[in-house]
């Protein structure tokens, strides 16, 4: 594959991935709440769940699924279910830090089975493949996911640095508790997307 087609893939990786969606929202939550181990735990679940499920996308998933609108929908509703579930556990957090807390912080089973409910991750799959791949060739898939999953990782671990650094600046429980409401609000909100689209 010619370098003319790895900058736009690298390029179409780092902007889905960066931006916001309820992966890096969790990522972030993390960040200000655990130590920094645990959330790249949950960002290498992230990853590698994310990168299964765009491999599968590409061999013929994504198609397969619009043959059956019933599992689609049925992924849909248990999408909304766990980001409401996470929103419960941002929303009632109460803000205190202790730093041997480990037990509630998602991790890596959390990230990779979040992916395959993610419907960001699902159009950023579909969408990917469908532009800079042809058809169902499993090298070109390949290729890309092998340039997608150190980007993947690289910006979800970067939403966990920024929680950290907020977390660094902002000590108060408080504050850290209005922190995760508003982020608890953000996943409801994209909930509420999923609903009406």
């Amino acid at each position: 594959m010619s370098l003319s087609m790895i900058l736009p893939m690298s390029a179409f990786a780092l902007a889905a991935s960066i931006s916001p969606g309820p992966v890096n929202l969790v990522c972030l939550s993390s960040g200000t709440r655990y130590r920094l181990s645990q959330g790249l735990i949950f960002v290498t679940g992230a990853t590698l769940g994310f990168i299964a499920l765009f491999i599968a996308i590409g061999l013929g998933l994504y198609s397969a699924m619009n043959v059956m609108p019933g599992l689609q929908a049925l992924l849909r509703w248990a999408g909304v279910a766990f980001l409401v579930y996470l929103s419960y556990r941002l929303a009632v957090d109460d803000g205190r830090l202790t730093e041997g807390d480990t037990h509630k912080a998602p991790g890596f089973m959390t990230g990779a089975v979040m992916q395959w409910l993610n419907p960001k991750a699902w159009l950023a799959s579909a969408s990917g493949i469908g532009a800079y791949t042809s058809g169902n060739d499993l090298q070109q898939v390949l290729i890309f996911a092998s340039l997608y999953m150190p980007i993947c990782w690289l910006s979800l671990a970067s939403w966990v640095y920024a929680g950290a650094f907020l977390r660094r600046y902002v000590q108060r429980p408080q504050v850290l508790k209005a922190i995760n409401r508003i982020l608890a609000a953000l996943l409801l909100a994209s909930c509420v997307y999923l609903v009406l689209e």
